[in-house]
């Protein structure tokens, strides 16, 4: 089950050694930079434990835990912008039943920085006082992303961004070849689900493709303007692809629940009287095209700084690995035609750009002022 993280030796030995502890601690923060593999070492130790073999890969148990359909698992995946306190009560009154096999009751928190104040204050009294036989594993892109009451009472295992070696290994064992596979670990700085997605699908490497042509596209007022509608564009159609996959089927789900298509009595009155339901579907699907969308665009912020990042190690003549090899006479160009000062002031529009997103400020409005930043004005 370990098999799938990249570059975490430290981390497997350790959830290893916890797993045959006789004391094992009741609460864990899974902590690492976005595409580390956190959730993966999450999901792993959860399958030691409920695994009789701790995590063989192989069983019904490893393959449920796999598939997040164990009995004895609770796996939470935030969708939205944020996780609520109706639904962190109902997950601890969830996590409080017994083990349905006997064993452990593990309740697997994705994104648990997504919890709000409340949420979290509800979360923290469950961890403080959990039933005897309930593991949580809790997961965040650092543990000051969670309040200090609830780091301060998990075990916290910390992962690192994987070496482009260790991240393309495990592409060429799913059958990436050799190239490609190298290629795509550096454009993702050691995101393993990134490195994956860029290998093998086209659009989305054409879309890496389309954002790094920003830089030599924010030239002048207009072409500032120009290259910010593009960005936010592509974010757009990329976040109304992902969702009309998933509203669809979400909402004819949840009518064929409801009696939409049957008949008899009291059906057409059921239906009539589940306005709420629908409503509260549609708020979620809501929230979660507005997260979608700001998550496509603070990843293309993100490759834009790696742009930059590789602009400045130019600059400096740095003997570092460069994430955009195949852009290595734009990246000349640019590091010729301005010197490393401006080029961190680019890299810190970027990230004051990505810090005004996620406060929702409106996203053409914050990608317009950072591509005037770069252009100069």
């Amino acid at each position: 089950m370990f098999e799938r993280l990249a570059g975490q030796e430290a981390v497997v030995e350790q959830l290893r050694t916890a797993a045959g502890s006789s004391r094992l601690a009741h609460a864990w923060l899974f902590t690492g930079p976005p595409g580390s593999g956190r959730s993966v070492a999450a999901r792993a130790f959860a399958a030691v434990l409920l695994c009789s073999q701790q995590g063989c890969g192989q069983c019904a148990a490893c393959r449920q835990v796999a598939a997040g359909t164990h009995p004895d698992l609770l796996l939470i995946q935030p969708e939205g912008l944020s996780y609520g306190v109706r639904q962190t009560r109902d997950l601890v009154l969830r996590a409080a039943g017994s083990p349905v096999l006997g064993g452990w009751r593990v309740v697997l928190f994705e994104d648990a920085d997504r919890a709000t104040e409340q949420a979290a204050n509800a979360l923290l009294k469950a961890i403080e006082e959990p039933p005897r036989r309930t593991i949580w594993l809790l997961c965040a892109p650092s543990a000051a992303d969670l309040p200090v009451t609830i780091r301060s009472r998990c075990a916290l295992v910390t992962l690192r961004t994987p070496p482009t070696a260790a991240v393309a290994a495990i592409l060429e064992r799913e059958g990436v070849g050799h190239v490609e596979a190298v290629a795509a670990a550096r454009a993702s700085l050691g995101h393993i689900g990134r490195a994956r997605l860029l290998a093998t699908d086209q659009e989305a490497a054409r879309r890496r493709a389309d954002v790094m042509t920003v830089p030599m596209r924010s030239t002048g007022l207009g072409g500032a303007f120009a290259a910010a509608a593009g960005l936010v564009k592509a974010a757009e159609a990329e976040a109304a692809a992902t969702t009309a996959a998933l509203d669809g089927p979400e909402r004819e789900a949840l009518m064929r629940a409801l009696g939409e298509g049957s008949t008899g009595r009291g059906v057409a009155s059921a239906i009539r009287g589940s306005a709420g339901a629908v409503k509260d579907l549609e708020e979620r699907q809501k929230s979660r095209a507005t997260r979608i969308k700001r998550d496509a665009l603070d990843l293309a912020l993100l490759d834009l700084a790696a742009f930059y990042r590789d602009v400045l190690a130019v600059q400096f003549g740095a003997d570092v690995e460069l994430a955009n090899t195949a852009a290595a006479a734009e990246l000349q160009a640019i590091a010729d035609s301005s010197g490393p000062a401006t080029t961190i002031r680019r890299i810190e529009a970027i990230m004051r750009c990505r810090q005004r997103l996620a406060a929702s400020v409106a996203p053409l409005l914050a990608v317009e002022e950072l591509t005037l930043s770069l252009a100069g004005y």
